[in-house]
């Protein structure tokens, strides 16, 4: 089984680790297949292919179960999207981070935003969060939704006032053990490669629709790429296009 420190090592300068997001068992043998270094879940893929909702709407035993099913079909290094935690006071969170471990994965997303309300989470206390996963034996990939949040909302996210806030976060998130910094939402090259400067890391980019290319983005900086919910997207648009042609027939 591949351990945090080995995993930590596919995080390097000079290639990009790219993460085709699965979000089952027969998806993460498909991608392994294909060439992947590691496997990696998405929350929305994951929990949508359950029936179930983004934002830890998936009963987290269901998300274990599904997590096992996976790391067994598969000879690579598994990380999960752990959303926040599905925990909202440190002991569950304590808790719920060593049952994450006990499936086989080696790593995981943990965000900053709060799920179910508004914002972020104070920076403190999301590093003392953080430095629970990392004392559970998890390689962390700090996500902060910095970026995220305003994409969302239909705004630029390529903004310097949010690159500083990022950074301070990520300077945060590192000294509390975080392996990675996961800055989704920003496409912009130079303020991609000003916060790969700022912090001494492995940064994690999102693929967005009209960002600079894998191999243009690991000469910026980038250590990590993610594809997020985009296959999974992908998958059940094209499925539902070909049963719509099948039903005509």
């Amino acid at each position: 089984m591949t351990n945090k420190s080995e995993f930590a090592q596919l995080h390097r300068g000079d290639a990009p680790l790219v993460l085709y997001n699965i979000w089952d068992a027969g998806s993460a043998r498909a991608v392994a297949k294909a060439g992947a270094a590691a496997i990696a879940t998405g929350s929305q893929s994951l929990a949508g292919a359950q029936g179930f909702a983004d934002g830890e709407e998936i009963p987290f035993e269901q998300l274990l179960v599904t997590v096992r099913q996976i790391a067994a079909a598969i000879d690579l290094p598994l990380t999960v999207d752990f959303e926040a935690g599905f925990a909202g006071d440190a002991d569950m969170l304590a808790n719920n981070a060593l049952a994450l471990a006990g499936t086989g994965a080696v790593g995981c997303n943990f965000e900053d935003q709060l799920i179910g309300g508004e914002g972020l989470r104070d920076v403190q206390e999301q590093a003392e969060r953080i430095a629970i996963l990392d004392q559970a034996g998890l390689f962390v990939n700090a996500r902060t939704d910095t970026f995220l949040d305003p994409l969302k909302a239909g705004e630029d996210p390529n903004r310097a006032d949010l690159v500083k806030a990022a950074i301070a976060r990520g300077l945060a998130y590192k000294e509390a053990g975080a392996g990675c910094f996961f800055i989704p939402g920003l496409s912009n090259p130079d303020m991609i490669a000003q916060i790969c400067r700022a912090l001494a890391m492995p940064i994690n980019v999102m693929r967005l629709p009209g960002m600079v290319s894998n191999t243009q983005l690991g000469a910026l900086g980038v250590a990590r790429i993610s594809y997020g919910p985009g296959p999974w997207r992908d998958e059940m648009a094209r499925i539902e296009a070909e049963a719509q042609a099948a039903f005509s027939l």
